[in-house]
């Protein structure tokens, strides 16, 4: 019997164009893909109890990352967990109060990390998930991890919380950036090791979320945006040169190209508030594009959705590009008009 081909030869589209090559139609994959809007989900959530009961149950978890799969033909599965897993291995205490997010105690903007206690064995049932999706992955499907960008974790680190202005980070990088590089830098390290780690369990390439990069002044984006996610990433380059990174720097606007030419990122996701014309413009020549559907358009479906699709598509038509949402699909976003997405992409239900 013939070797079956390696997952570094085998073709995944996906991976393909994260890696420069233009394919048509663009291959596609939706952020939080797998999550509220899926009865599946939901019947499992209420079945296993909170969040973080499925993200470190390994079964739970991959069955989850695998539930939007079995329902859709789409071209990657992204890793079911969240971005504050990091600052739980950490040592920060983290739960998740329903109706209202995350809670981590105690808050930085208070406390000092040298309080907590590093637990970097939470990792494991992560890397349990991957290997579990990995064997059931179908050869040309790409596999994602991912983590969160430094600047974001901190943001709910210091406060303990999400919060819209991000105010508590910000008044204490402008009051004592020593205290808060100190944080960056643990993010940072503990980041590089959970990064490989999932590369070493299964996953062909990373995105790197900062959800909260629009908040910072010029300045302070370059040194609390671009520099770290510019470390991690030649760290990673230097630990395993073959995986592939995504950066999704969301509200970043004007300061989009630099974050491209400067971090090293193989690929740049685009928010929805991203024009795409401007992006093709104004990026790096060649440099993979990953986006950028208002999750909203989806929601309204039917001409809309039919609009938004055609505008990407055309402004995009150049450029190496992977079709997404410019954020998460959202918990009321009806199925019929996931299906006519993908449809106008060119997929068969």
């Amino acid at each position: 019997m013939a070797d079956q081909p390696s997952s570094l030869t085998t073709d995944k589209p996906l991976l393909a164009v994260l890696r420069g090559e233009r394919r048509d139609p663009p291959p596609v994959w939706m952020m939080r893909q797998a999550g509220r809007y899926l009865p599946e989900y939901r019947a499992l959530r209420a079945d296993k109890g909170g969040f973080l009961d499925m993200v470190y149950d390994p079964a739970a978890a991959a069955e989850i990352t695998l539930q939007p799969l079995r329902r859709f033909p789409l071209d990657a599965a992204i890793l079911f967990s969240d971005i504050l897993i990091v600052p739980h291995a950490l040592g920060q205490q983290l739960s998740f109060v329903a109706g209202e997010g995350p809670r981590l105690a105690p808050p930085l903007s208070g406390a000092e990390m040298s309080a907590f206690v590093p637990a970097p064995e939470r990792f494991e049932a992560i890397y349990e998930t991957v290997r579990q999706v990995k064997a059931q992955l179908s050869p040309e499907t790409t596999f994602l991890g991912f983590a969160g960008s430094p600047w974001t974790v901190a943001t709910y680190m210091v406060a303990g919380e999400g919060s819209r202005e991000q105010a508590e980070a910000r008044q204490l990088a402008y009051l004592d950036p020593g205290k808060f590089g100190a944080i960056i830098t643990a993010i940072e390290d503990a980041s590089v090791d959970y990064l490989v780690g999932q590369a070493d369990a299964g996953v062909d390439a990373v995105q790197l979320f900062d959800s909260w990069s629009g908040s910072l002044a010029p300045a302070e984006f370059e040194r609390w945006v671009i520099a770290p996610t510019a470390r991690i990433v030649d760290r990673l380059r230097k630990a395993r040169p073959n995986l592939t990174i995504i950066g999704f720097p969301k509200g970043a606007g004007g300061k989009l190209p630099a974050y491209a030419r400067e971090t090293g990122i193989d690929a740049v996701g685009l928010d929805e508030t991203v024009d795409p014309v401007w992006a093709h413009a104004s990026l790096p020549d060649g440099m993979p594009v990953q986006g950028n559907l208002d999750p909203l358009a989806l929601i309204a479906g039917g001409a809309a959705l039919e609009k938004a699709v055609g505008k990407i598509l055309a402004a995009l038509e150049e450029r190496p590009h992977v079709f997404n949402l410019g954020h998460g699909i959202q918990q009321t976003t009806p199925i019929a008009h996931v299906e006519q997405f993908l449809r106008l992409l060119g997929k068969t239900l």
